[in-house]
Order: C-alpha cells, then structure tokens, then sequence
C-alpha cells in the first residue's frame, strides 16, 4: 500500500523498495467550475538541480517543450492541454539509475499556462496529487495530495526525490509561487 504524506514530509524511496529504479511520476488535477471563459492548461515538468539547487543548464529542465533529458535519466510523456478524465493528467518518468552524478535532486512543478492572461490561479484547481509508481510492477509507491492551500499562486512546487547517503527519498513540498513558469525558471537557474 501506498504511503500517503503530508505537507513537508519526507520518506525512503529505494531503501525500502530495493531494486526500484524505473519511477512513474503522476500528477494530477480537477480545476473548479468558474465562468472566466478559458479552459485551464496545466503543466508538469521537472527540473534536474545540483547541490546549489539550481539546473546545471538550460537543458536540464524538462517540461512541455523539452521532453526529454539528454541522459534518458527523466521523460515528460507529453502535454495534456485540458485535464479532462480520472487519475493522472501528465506523468513523467524516471530512471534513478540514470540519472547523472551531479544531480543530487529532481523537482516536480506543476504551472498555469498563460494564467495571468487567462486570469487562473491554483484557488480554482482542486484534487491536486503526485504519486510515484514503481513502472516495473504498476505499484504506486507514495502518494502526496496538495490540499486546497492555495489561491493566488499560478506555479506549485509538488515535490522531490533527492539523494541521501547513496540511497533516494521523496520530500513532499507543495510550495507555491506566483509568476508562474517563468518565476520557477528564475528559481531554478533556468535562463528565460
């Protein structure tokens, strides 16, 4: 059974699953009823950091126009432009053992495209969760469900694998910032 966590927790990922090194991660959202006209993008993505918490370069951030890291080590398996249906809307997959050394941690981010104009923020979205599964056997390993923190906020950190003394964990972060992509790029490292 899948462990369930709350805002900044942080659990073992590898060591209590030896062997686990393909990771599905899903993530998924419902957006609330409002009459704003727009429908709501949402997008994953994922930013590989080094030890100073920032990509190491441009290409180490994946997301809807970059799907796939030069290592093969993190696959974003493509954009969802409406979140319509039941479980994950975007997933992006993960391969530890590829993952290279000056990587000590990959974060999950989920924004609003084009918020500001659309005017949407992640207090009409709802349901919000990250989930990691193990790809080999389908299990789903941690779960993660944000809650109904948020109102103005247009780009959500979700959370973390890292390493920690050869092994990986997950940190439940659900952080929030408004700016949108472009903000977590700046935060990031990435050059926008």
């Amino acid at each position: 059974m899948a462990i369930n966590l709350q805002k900044g927790q942080k659990v073992d990922l590898t060591k209590g699953n030896p062997g686990l090194s393909k990771l599905l991660i899903g993530l998924g959202w419902d957006t609330n009823k409002y009459d704003g006209g727009a429908d709501f993008d949402l997008d994953a993505a994922a930013f590989l950091l080094g030890d100073n918490g920032k990509v190491p370069s441009d290409a180490d951030f994946v997301f809807y126009s970059n799907l796939q890291h030069t290592s093969g080590a993190v696959i974003h398996t493509g954009d969802n432009l409406t979140g319509e249906g039941e479980g994950d809307d975007e997933v992006i997959k993960v391969d530890l053992s590829k993952v290279p050394a000056n990587i000590s941690k990959i974060d999950f981010t989920v924004t609003i495209y084009d918020a500001e104009s659309r005017r949407q923020n992640f207090g009409q979205v709802s349901n919000a969760y990250i989930r990691v599964v193990d790809e080999n056997t389908g299990k789903e390993v941690i779960r993660y469900d944000l809650g109904e923190d948020f109102s103005v906020e247009t780009a959500v950190v979700v959370g973390e694998i890292y390493r920690n003394n050869g092994e990986w964990k997950f940190n439940a972060i659900g952080s929030g910032f408004s700016g949108g992509l472009a903000a977590l790029c700046r935060n990031f490292g990435v050059n926008v």
